[in-house]
């Protein structure tokens, strides 16, 4: 999901996809130590999202804050 449809969102469904990002990337993390995946590529883009959703909180969060 890139930035543009996140700003769209609320901060309750952002909350909430920051939560399954942080659940996605934590069980693929344990699949790749228990060598079910070898995907590592794959966590770059976990780590990216979750990132990129914490970013957005942020702003959001401060644009309440000026306002």
């Amino acid at each position: 999901m890139d930035a543009i449809e996140l700003r769209k969102k609320s901060s309750s469904d952002l909350k909430k996809q920051l939560e399954s990002a942080c659940k996605a990337f934590f069980s693929h993390k344990m699949q790749i130590s228990m060598q079910q995946s070898n995907n590592t590529a794959k966590l770059k883009q976990l780590k990216r999202n979750i990132a990129r959703v914490r970013t957005i909180i942020g702003e959001q969060a401060s644009n309440k804050e000026t306002t």
